[in-house]
């Protein structure tokens, strides 16, 4: 009910997550929730949020934007790190704690920014790669955090050599780790989800990923004393190296955005008010770092790295917020009794407001150009004179090579001999299957190839939907053939979309979902039977094609879009 309020007022679902978690917290009347549950099932969200992260990171997409996006991360994090540590050392905190909370506070929330972004219609931008690059490198930068922080700051650790000997001991154990990860779970676990997927039970292969996160995860603890969050980190990254990388994340990570929901309402649920009334300054001197001295921080590394005003001051205010990874930190320091206990309830408060204001800021990062461009014209016009050519993106590139793109879904017979056709016209098809054999063969080939279920939003943005000029849905048995379509035109207003169903009582359907043009094998097999026998019994060529135009327009009248008539007048 909160994460609606909250999202029919225009802020992000994650308010309302923490805002529930204040209202069944034992700080608030009325029901109280059981706080160890909720931590126990917020863990899960951790493992399957950190699974994530490794699923979905992709090297070659880091690579495009390397140059801004690693320096640019690190030294945003060390920079707003050492910030915060300075100022809460200052406020009367020790430097350990400024420390940790300093490092709490360096991080964004990945799904504040996804969120934002996509709101915005710039995922594909080239302010939208820089974004999501940064961000890969802030959770990479995290997950190694996780790891050092116990061995840096442990009180039973004796000085420089202690805490180099434990800094060798857990590096040795991480190598061994990555080692046996992916040389072995490489090797492992491809063939084991593709004997999985070969049942074509989808619930067994959802149980298959989710085990592995939570299996390598747990194991990782046990067995190399390294964080959950590593463990489950490196499971992503061997299932996302592998053809099942799409499908995983289909349909195993919408359980993730609901553990994550129980993340953050057991953060709420920590919340104080009474200590949060006893540390205003605190509260207000960590927003200044979140909302002012990061953002600044940023916007300096993306202008000194030649980049336009507009990119820099996007990438500052998308960055001005804090999210679930602020809070595993600070989960982390307060296990090992650093952080004191209202750390936790400035962080929620700290979150909540920056949260809420991030989508506002963003959207108001236009009027805060003209502003720069009209009282510091100097200072914008030396930004814009070092601007370097911005980099197409891959929309753009697509649009200059003028290539055709079409998504074929189904490579039956009727896939395959439109991928055929298609490919003796020189046109790029991408074809989407759900058998695994098909895709590991069509790859061999060279043929571009996804693997999952086209009803799924991943599955179609990892086709490149949102480029694409038409798709075709050849197969006539495809389960939610209406969502494909419906997700197909929600994701790309332009495409052209033909259909083939089974029945002629789907069409209206998917006239409905999106569909331009509908083929139904109950049509096709009416419109041969007549011209069968209109043959049998002598019928001239001309009365065929009579016949067979009007049968077909009795069938498909007012199925064909006006979009696409033109198309074909043009044509």
């Amino acid at each position: 009910m909160f994460g609606y309020l909250t999202h029919r007022f225009g802020l992000s679902p994650i308010v309302g997550y923490l805002l529930a978690g204040i209202m069944v917290s034992p700080h608030t009347p009325g029901f109280v929730a059981n706080t160890e549950l909720a931590e126990q099932l917020a863990e899960i969200g951790v493992i399957l949020l950190m699974f994530g992260v490794g699923l979905q990171f992709h090297f070659q997409e880091f690579w495009a934007v390397r140059r801004i996006a690693l320096p640019g991360a690190l030294i945003q994090s060390l920079a707003t790190a050492a910030f915060g540590a300075i100022v809460m050392h200052t406020l009367g905190w020790g430097w350990k704690v400024g420390i940790i909370f300093g490092l709490a506070i360096s991080v964004a929330s990945t799904v504040v920014l996804t969120r934002v972004l996509s709101d915005n219609n710039e995922i594909h931008t080239q302010t939208g790669h820089i974004a999501l690059g940064w961000l890969v490198m802030e959770d990479l930068f995290t997950v190694f955090v996780l790891v050092l922080l116990p061995v840096v700051l442990d009180p039973g650790i004796g000085g420089v050599t202690g805490i180099m000997e434990a800094f060798m001991l857990t590096a040795i154990k991480i190598i061994i780790l990555l080692v046996f990860t992916f040389a072995v779970g490489g090797r492992l676990l491809p063939r084991l989800l593709t004997h999985i997927a070969n049942t074509n039970s989808q619930e067994l292969f959802t149980l298959a990923v989710l085990a592995i996160a939570l299996g390598i995860a747990v194991g990782s603890a046990y067995m190399f004393d390294v964080s959950m969050a590593l463990g489950a980190f490196l499971a992503g990254m061997v299932v996302g190296r592998s053809e099942f990388s799409t499908r995983a994340a289909t349909e195993a990570l919408p359980l993730r955005d609901a553990f994550a929901v129980l993340f953050f309402v057991s953060i709420g649920m920590l919340f104080d008010w009474n200590s949060l009334i006893e540390s205003p300054v605190l509260v207000i001197a960590t927003l200044g770092i979140i909302l002012l001295g990061k953002p600044l921080v940023a916007f300096l590394i993306v202008v000194l790295m030649r980049y336009p005003l507009r990119v820099a001051l996007s990438i500052a205010l998308i960055l001005s917020q804090i999210g679930e990874f602020s809070f595993i930190l600070a989960t982390v320091g307060t296990n090992m009794n650093i952080l004191p206990a209202n750390a936790q309830n400035i962080l929620v408060a700290a979150a909540i407001i920056s949260i809420t204001l991030n989508p506002l800021l963003y959207k108001a990062g236009g009027k805060i150009e003209r502003w720069l461009n009209r009282c510091m014209p100097g200072l914008t016009n030396c930004i814009h004179a070092r601007c370097a050519p911005a980099p197409a993106t891959n929309g753009q590139e697509n649009k200059q090579s003028g290539q055709t793109h079409v998504i074929v879904i189904g490579y039956g017979h009727v896939g395959q001999t439109v991928v055929r056709l298609l490919l003796e016209n020189d046109i790029c098809p991408t074809i989407v299957e759900l058998n695994i054999q098909t895709i590991q063969s069509l790859r061999s080939q060279g043929y571009r190839a996804v693997y999952g279920d086209a009803a799924r939003f991943n599955t179609l943005s990892e086709a490149g939907i949102k480029n694409a000029h038409a798709l075709v849905l050849s197969a006539s048995n495809v389960k939610g053939e209406c969502e494909i379509v419906r997700q197909a035109r929600e994701l790309n207003p332009n495409i052209r979309i033909i259909a083939r169903t089974i029945y002629l009582s789907n069409r209206k359907k998917l006239i409905a979902a999106g569909a331009d043009v509908i083929f139904s094998d109950e049509g096709e097999v009416a419109l041969s039977v007549t011209e069968m026998i209109l043959k049998q019994f002598g019928a001239t060529p001309d009365q065929i094609n009579r016949e067979r135009n009007r049968v077909h327009e009795s069938f498909y009248e007012n199925f064909v879009s006006t979009p696409l008539q033109v198309k074909k007048e043009e044509t």
